[in-house]
């Protein structure tokens, strides 16, 4: 039978929080309100980078990060009426960091939020864009042997006949699974991810949205956050990456954050 250990359980009711450290551009905002915590972008412009976020990794080498499984994250969140970037939450290893972890192949376990003009169609028939239940690990052996391929396997997925047989094979190297999420909007919602050494399980609402045998081997670290990027990142060779205008205020709010530890 399996059983928990709550490691984490915050409903950020005070504006000093013990397990997180905020980090924010100058366009961006952390405040506590009586809802819990809001990220929050303001008249974020083109021409610069605008981040909110929380996590718990800032100051560690990749290798201390604090999260492997088997563990859940349950967080309740809502966010305003449309977002214009990406968003989301959940573990991670912060592939493209400065400074002296430098760049790192990805891996993730979350849930993620972009909008249009992002176009980053990893897993097959799932869109490029939206909000998503999503795993991937570029960094095990099996995804690295593809390496050497990337070249032409993007030039073989320009036939799509070629790149319904090949593709397959290459998310399954990377553990790259996906699964469209109902819209996040200005409702709250409760978001659980259950993730374990052989595979991953979300939920929303107490719905499953996705079960999969791929999830990263960690360690990863927690983020939630809201940004104004857009990236284009496809199996067929087309690649992008800008920022958006945010025109007013965009938000994501969270009630609470709980991590267990299951045993």
């Amino acid at each position: 039978m399996n059983t928990t250990r709550t490691i984490i359980e915050e409903t950020f009711r005070s504006p000093c929080w013990l397990h997180w450290q905020a980090t924010t551009t100058p366009a961006g905002h952390v405040l506590v309100t009586a809802d819990g915590l809001r990220l929050l972008l303001s008249r974020a412009q083109r021409t610069g980078y605008a981040n909110t976020q929380i996590d718990d990794y800032a100051r560690l080498p990749r290798h201390r990060f604090p999260w492997k499984p088997p563990v859940r994250l349950t967080v309740r969140a809502r966010a305003s009426s449309m977002l214009a970037g990406t968003a989301g939450f959940g573990f991670w290893n912060d592939p493209f960091a400065p400074g002296r972890r430098g760049l790192a192949l990805p891996a993730a376990i979350w849930f993620f939020y972009a909008s249009r003009p992002s176009d980053m169609p990893l897993a097959q028939n799932v869109p490029g864009h939206g909000w998503k239940a999503a795993c991937i690990d570029a960094t095990q052996p099996a995804a690295l042997a593809w390496a050497p391929l990337a070249l032409p396997v993007l030039l073989l997925n320009q036939w799509q006949p070629l790149y319904q047989r090949i593709w397959p094979h290459v998310q399954r190297a990377l553990r790259i699974s996906e699964a469209m999420l109902p819209p996040l909007d200005t409702q709250w919602h409760e978001y659980t991810l259950e993730w374990w050494p052989n595979g991953a399980r979300f939920s929303v609402d107490g719905r499953i949205m996705l079960e999969s045998d791929r999830a990263p081997r960690g360690p990863l670290g927690f983020i939630a956050w809201v940004d104004n990027q857009w990236a284009v990142v496809t199996p067929r060779g087309r690649f992008g990456w800008g920022l958006l205008e945010v025109a007013g205020l965009q938000a994501l709010d969270l009630a609470s954050v709980r991590i267990e530890r299951l045993e």
